[in-house]
């Protein structure tokens, strides 16, 4: 079979490794002329390395490549779709193990999965998590998954688009506005994320957010029992006792109370929806388990480079949001501390708006803003718009970002690294942001 690997990154790669064999005529197709393509394999390297690909029989897409450019560069193949797939694709169609669980949402994926995988190995069950977290999912099949194993993937939208699948049991966190300079419009970034869903059986389970409107909008493809959850705002009640939710800083699941908000030791309210997720996703797996559920809550303390506390240093303790590139994670990352904050904003655009996030810091003890990034007049402006004047130029680098808001901070602060943007203007991307910050700090 004649095969085309277009992209040749991390799931390019395992791919490549994947579909590697003496019946298959492997070419590695990728933009960048500097690729090095295994000896022996052909390479179609540059700008042109879309065209031309229907004399291919399979065409593995990397996730980062729109569906759509694979098209336009193929007008005369109208079909020329029909021969894609996926690494992810591909692990669903093979898995020896059929109880995947499958998470998407536009932040907190990495989090709800990891928890969901720390609940469901803690009731005993042998549980291997990938996708969109780090392990491509056709490397899973190295660690020799069984029929009786669950398999958790998160799974963003470029995994999703064309997922021809769905998981056993499928979790849609909130969903806001994202990537939409690689989607034409938010319609379409929704329907990508409902690819987790609309393959699934009426024996499935779909999980959702029931205080997102497009969290419902996901699931509503979806045949299968549906599942909510909801984390009202403090002291709020919530809109109804089903599912799994928080009511008097109490953790429920239906009728049943499970813990104290105070006994998670994950930090911010927004993870609290995390939490509720991971609940609704296992509850019956691990047998309705709310001992089990709360020792896990008590060690679980999440991911790095999300809200990661680095190191107090005179008094003032430096925390690491790298990962969260919204507005709506600062938000949360801000909501998140009642002391005093020095907060560092700003990055590369992905076509953002910052009223929102302007009007929070107004009001949530932000002492000092430094703006960073090509994003920093668009901050601005909104900053000024709210009425908040105490901001100023973080600079060109992390080690001069740092000094700037050491000087600034005062004993008891907040030093957070929750910049609302992407991150690829100044840094490779957000865990080196994260490590520089982390590397900085450290040796304060």
């Amino acid at each position: 079979m004649k095969i085309a690997i277009l992209g040749f990154a991390g799931q390019g790669q395992s791919a490549y490794e994947y579909w590697s064999s003496p019946e298959n005529q492997i070419t590695i197709c990728d933009a960048n002329e500097q690729t090095v393509v295994p000896e022996g394999v052909s390479g179609r390297l540059g700008p042109d390395y879309l065209k031309d690909l229907e004399g291919f029989d399979l065409l593995v897409r990397t996730p980062a490549l729109h569906p759509k450019d694979i098209q336009d560069a193929n007008p005369d193949s109208p079909n020329i779709l029909q021969k894609v797939t996926t690494v992810t694709n591909e692990f669903f169609r093979v898995s020896p193990s059929k109880n995947i669980i499958g998470v998407t949402g536009t932040k907190g994926k990495g989090t709800t999965s990891s928890l969901i995988t720390r609940l469901l190995q803690a009731a005993g069950k042998t549980v291997h998590l990938g996708g969109n977290i780090g392990i491509p999912p056709l490397d899973l099949l190295k660690d020799g998954i069984a029929e009786d194993h669950w398999v958790v993937l998160e799974l963003a939208n470029f995994q999703l688009i064309d997922l021809g699948f769905s998981p056993k049991i499928g979790v849609c966190l909130m969903v806001v506005p994202e990537h939409l300079n690689w989607h034409a419009d938010m319609d379409e970034y929704i329907r990508a994320k409902q690819g987790m869903f609309k393959h699934q059986t009426v024996h499935d389970l779909a999980i959702f957010n029931r205080n997102n409107a497009h969290s419902k909008d996901v699931v509503s493809v979806s045949p299968a029992t549906k599942v909510s959850y909801e984390v009202p705002g403090p002291g709020a009640a919530p809109h109804d006792s089903t599912g799994a939710y928080v009511k008097d800083d109490i953790i429920h699941m239906n009728d049943t109370a499970i813990c104290h908000v105070g006994d998670v030791a994950l930090l911010g309210r927004h993870n609290l929806e995390n939490v509720c997720a991971a609940i609704a996703a296992t509850w019956e797996l691990i047998g309705q388990n709310t001992e089990l559920i709360k020792k896990t809550l008590e060690h679980f303390t999440g991911l790095e480079h999300r809200l990661e506390k680095v190191r107090e240093v005179n008094g003032v303790t430096y925390y690491d949001d790298s990962f969260g590139t919204t507005p709506e994670t600062a938000i949360v990352a801000i909501q998140a501390f009642d002391q005093p904050k020095v907060l560092i904003l700003g990055g590369s655009d992905k076509g953002a708006t910052y009223e929102e996030l302007a009007q929070v810091i107004t009001s949530h003890n932000v002492r000092h803003v430094l703006v960073i990034g090509e994003t920093s007049q668009a901050i601005k402006s909104a900053l000024d718009a709210a009425g908040f004047s105490d901001y100023s130029d973080g600079g060109t680098s992390m080690a001069e970002i740092i000094e700037k808001a050491a000087t600034l901070s005062q004993k008891g602060d907040v030093v957070l690294l929750s910049t609302a943007c992407a991150s690829f203007d100044m840094f490779k991307n957000y865990k080196d942001r994260g490590e520089q910050f982390k590397s900085v700090v450290k040796g304060l």
